[in-house]
């Protein structure tokens, strides 16, 4: 399904994305050495229900997951990068963090996801990689507009990834998003120019470019949610949930602080 919203429910994804970037800036602000990844789900738990929303994950149960998920945010910790189920780890001294977070209030969705490296080490090729992806997000919100299409946000986004050296998995990419958090349109993180869904005022995406240092390929962890890559190597994971309007593109989750 492609869900077009009206003003009402645009209104409402504005609220629930600030929300989810408030509570992801808060997280990163309190995730330190020593931190366990169960102190964050709860820490997520309190500022949602705190904040009358609902969670997007706890009664989620995908066919690509072992669910229900149970927890209220994903952490994904050094070579996993997507779908984290949080356990009993504690954070140590550059271990790279990324955080996943989707929330619905007033019946629309948003999600978005960070990496950041924990403590003081600062490891170069984690960073280059966390601003690998940061770039590829920007580049694909720079080609999301009325009258583009899927395939322009999926070729900016590649374009980014792969001059930075970086093979791209095309597995799990951005998607629509709205009453569900899940929806058509796929957005690929890489693909051709001109092809695909063109966009249309009041649709919403959440773009996600993620990478894997040395390989392309997943493996699932024991735990039926955490994807990890296959090689042991690290990885990074941006997302933004943008809606499209008549000017362009609306970046919908980022931090307003009015929640914290």
């Amino acid at each position: 399904m492609i869900e077009i919203l009206g003003p009402d429910k645009l209104a409402r994804a504005r609220d629930a994305g600030a929300l989810v970037a408030d509570i992801l800036q808060n997280l990163k602000t309190r995730s330190g050495v020593g931190t366990s990844l169960l102190d964050i789900d709860r820490w997520a738990k309190t500022m949602i229900v705190g904040a009358g929303a609902q969670s997007c994950y706890v009664d989620y149960e995908p066919s690509f997951g072992r669910g229900p998920f149970g927890h209220y945010i994903c952490t994904s910790v050094n070579d996993a990068v997507l779908h984290g189920l949080p356990y009993d780890y504690t954070l140590a001294d550059g271990d790279l963090l990324s955080l996943d977070l989707a929330v619905s209030t007033g019946g629309v969705a948003a999600d978005s996801a960070i990496s950041f490296i924990v403590g003081d080490s600062k490891p170069p090729e984690s960073v280059a990689m966390i601003s690998a992806t940061e770039r590829a997000l920007a580049a694909g919100i720079a080609a999301a507009g009325p009258g583009a299409r899927i395939g322009d946000i999926s070729h900016a986004i590649g374009s980014v990834l792969s001059e930075a050296g970086y093979q791209i998995n095309t597995e799990f990419g951005g998607h629509g998003i709205g009453s569900t958090m899940h929806q058509d349109p796929h957005v690929a993180n890489t693909g051709r120019p001109g092809r695909g869904y063109k966009l249309r005022p009041g649709l919403l995406l959440a773009l996600e470019p993620w990478v894997m240092a040395d390989t392309p390929e997943l493996v699932t962890d024991a735990d039926g949610w955490t994807l990890r890559s296959a090689t042991g190597c690290r990885t990074a994971h941006s997302e933004h949930t943008i809606a499209i309007t008549d000017d362009g593109a609306e970046i919908l989750t980022l931090p307003t602080h009015a929640h914290l």
